[in-house]
């Protein structure tokens, strides 16, 4: 990446029109794209794309609204083999003083919890590369599964013991066979 292909991604708050909105897209290049799938830990990214605009709401906030695209391939978490996920996702961010955010609410651990997880606090500039990178890490499949992966259930036990299932680790799956038995008893007696 070009010196001035870093830079071109961040804009200054003094320099933005307040008047209309500013408009934005980013399309990495090949070299960019393999950096970005490294980063993430991707097989592969094509078609990255965010576009969007940015514009001041009220007196201090800034809004931006964007689109996110992207090919990626992961692997998948079963058998490994290449997993291709095409991800199409509206992003918004809502740029405010940090005054305004700090201490909204707590959570019991007293860690800042905010209900609405598009606020960001308002530095001096903003950067549209990181936001991007930070949207498609968020928008990445958690656990991508190939079409024909399937957990095989495995058991281990000792010569003469049953196996443990899944239904035995269960607290309550007993609990009907214990009832039907229990109410068995009351009507023999």
């Amino acid at each position: 990446m070009t010196a001035s292909a870093q830079t071109d991604h961040i804009l200054r708050v003094a320099d933005l029109n307040e008047r209309r909105p500013t408009l934005f897209e980013l399309q990495p290049d090949l070299a960019q794209l393999r950096q970005i799938a490294d980063e993430l830990g991707l097989i592969s990214l094509k078609k990255l794309r965010f576009k969007g605009t940015l514009s001041v709401q009220g007196k201090r906030e800034w809004v931006l609204s964007a689109t996110l695209g992207a090919t990626v391939q992961q692997e998948c978490v079963v058998t490994l083999a290449p997993v291709t996920t095409r991800i199409d996702t509206p992003i918004s961010r809502r740029f405010v003083p940090e005054t305004q955010i700090r201490g909204e609410t707590q959570d019991s651990d007293g860690i800042e919890m905010h209900a609405d997880d598009t606020l960001e606090p308002l530095g001096h500039s903003f950067d549209f590369w990181t936001i991007m990178i930070e949207a498609l890490a968020l928008a990445l499949p958690d656990y991508p599964r190939a079409d024909d992966a399937a957990l095989n259930q495995v058991a281990f036990a000792d010569k003469g013991i049953a196996p443990m299932t899944d239904d035995d680790v269960k607290p309550f799956a007993g609990l009907a066979a214990l009832k039907e038995k229990m109410q068995k008893d009351d009507g023999n007696s």
